[in-house]
């Protein structure tokens, strides 16, 4: 069932559909309306899925994983939390999460921004990289499972919680930026940590700032956007694990 509303958005009911019924409803619905709300979501898998630029996603209940996989540039909202591997190869646009995501969000990630309010899953970030001009960027509110960043090769991280285990193992690129501070002794081995430069400082503030417009509401307050007190995570080489395949 597709309603119009007065704004000009479809509203589509997923219920209990298959990923493959609810998948065929959403493109149908894109192909005629910009914006498209998907109410009664639950776990469909693939949704909005390589989606262009211009085209926006508003979702109510829990979708399924690799939601905007490969996607081009448009937007998806997520009113409750998100499974695994959000953002699987996404190439532009915006993830907005307001819960929770599971594993493996930004997977080989190239392009846009994902925004989670709450946790992550492990294995976030694993394989992401920079291509061109794009910088690919996540930003997550609460705390993050074992191995962060692992094999990440470019591209931003932020986390305003507490790192799970095997941070950044295999880390060849990009940056990370955490919140909660870390000592020398829990520095992982490979990497460095840097003082923010002027750079750096603008980075933060500005996805801190993007972060409370749309999660502050929520939170009941916003969080602080001074970059003071974060620690900035780089790798000290470009190829870690060069001695095993050089003499």
């Amino acid at each position: 069932m597709v309603a119009i509303e007065a704004n000009g958005a479809a509203q589509v009911s997923l219920g209990t559909s298959h990923f493959k019924e609810a998948n065929q409803k959403v493109r149908a619905c894109l192909e005629t309306s910009d914006v498209v709300q998907l109410r009664e979501v639950f776990a469909q898998r693939y949704l909005g899925c390589a989606m262009p630029a211009g085209k926006r996603l508003e979702i109510y209940g829990t979708p399924g994983n690799d939601m905007a996989s490969y996607m081009d540039g448009g937007t998806i909202e997520v009113f409750g939390n998100a499974q695994d591997q959000i953002g699987n190869t996404m190439n532009g646009g915006s993830i907005i999460v307001h819960g929770r995501c599971g594993d493996a969000a930004g997977y080989a990630m190239r392009g846009g921004r994902i925004f989670v309010r709450d946790d992550c899953g492990w294995r976030v970030g694993i394989h992401m990289k920079e291509y061109q001009d794009k910088v690919p960027t996540i930003v997550i509110g609460g705390n993050a499972g074992s191995f962060l960043a692992e094999y990440m090769a470019g591209g931003i991280i932020v986390l305003l919680g507490q790192a799970g285990e095997h941070l950044a193992t295999g880390m060849h690129g990009g940056v990370i930026y955490l919140k909660q501070p870390l000592d020398e002794a829990s520095l992982p081995e490979g990497l460095v940590a840097l003082p923010l430069d002027d750079h750096d400082e603008a980075t933060l503030s500005g996805l801190l700032s993007e972060y409370n417009g749309y999660f502050a509401s929520d939170l009941g307050a916003p969080v602080s956007t001074a970059p003071e007190g974060f620690t900035k995570l780089v790798p000290a080489s470009s190829r870690p694990y060069a001695s095993l395949y050089t003499s």
